[in-house]
């Protein structure tokens, strides 16, 4: 069975962070394990606490997953602080084998280490749906300059990719640009998503360092979209974990969350959560 490792924040909802993850690798058949970065206190209303889990606990809990389930892919969501972004780096050179070291053990007829890390997907996250900020502002240079780089795919909404980019993107042209900015400085795809234009479609674009894909469909008008930007990143982790090239996993990824979102449970007073098994719904 093929395995995913989500590190990220808990959402004590269940709408988002590390629960909106594990549940989406199960709706893929992909078995979840989670590295708890921070814990919080939120419903679908907003976040009302955070607490924020000691970096070294963090890389204990990398290590203690990989050096005996492996993933076959990895979701990074919230990481708090830039300590934490600093440990997760280190701790993805520390289990990673890259693409040069295994053709080397190849080469020379070694065995690979069974439990090298696969592709990272990068969800950046900075502010909750209801405007609570989740990574401080000192962070955001550390998650460019330390992770960008080792990510096979990063993927931001609008104002993310303003952050990162240090530009204004409001429409599909500056996405675009704002996709093959992040790809230059390192990510190995960039997917800017754009929920949230203001049109009656949604449009998201992925740029992959060498083609241009652009996914558009009708906006759904519903307030239960927690959680929306977690899923999309960890379905498309599982996605790679099951060997899905990135355009097909991206696709089947935003197919999935159209339908998560569609069948939404309606629950709560706020920005309610997702159906992440829509099928057994219908």
């Amino acid at each position: 069975m093929r395995t995913a490792l989500t590190i990220a924040g808990s959402d004590s909802s269940g709408g988002a962070g590390i629960q909106a993850d594990l549940k989406t690798f199960a709706a893929h058949g992909v078995y979840g394990a989670s590295v708890i970065t921070a814990v919080t206190a939120q419903n679908t209303l907003g976040v009302t606490a955070v607490h924020v889990v000691p970096s070294a606990m963090v890389r204990a809990q990398i290590d203690a997953v990989i050096s005996d389930l492996g993933a076959d892919a990895i979701k990074i969501g919230m990481l708090a602080t830039a300590d934490i972004v600093r440990t997760v780096a280190e701790a993805i050179d520390a289990h990673l084998l890259r693409a040069e070291a295994i053709a080397a053990h190849i080469v020379r007829g070694e065995a690979i280490a069974a439990h090298a890390l696969r592709p990272v997907v990068l969800d950046p996250v900075m502010v909750a749906k209801g405007g609570s900020r989740l990574l401080a502002a000192d962070a955001v240079e550390a998650v460019r300059s330390l992770l960008l780089a080792r990510c096979a795919i990063v993927t931001p909404n609008l104002a993310e990719a303003e952050v990162l980019t240090n530009t204004t993107v409001r429409d599909v042209p500056a996405m675009e640009q704002a996709a093959r900015a992040l790809v230059d400085a390192g990510a190995g795809a960039a997917l800017i998503k754009g929920g949230h234009l203001d049109d009656d479609r949604v449009v998201d674009v992925l740029w992959t360092g060498d083609e241009r894909h652009v996914f558009e469909g009708p906006r759904i008008d519903t307030r239960h979209t927690h959680g929306t930007g977690c899923t999309l990143s960890s379905a498309i982790a599982a996605r790679l974990a099951l060997g899905e090239p990135l355009a097909a996993a991206v696709t089947l990824a935003i197919d999935y969350v159209r339908e998560a979102i569609a069948h939404a449970p309606g629950l709560g007073k706020g920005h309610g959560p997702l159906n992440h098994f829509p099928k057994s719904s219908q």
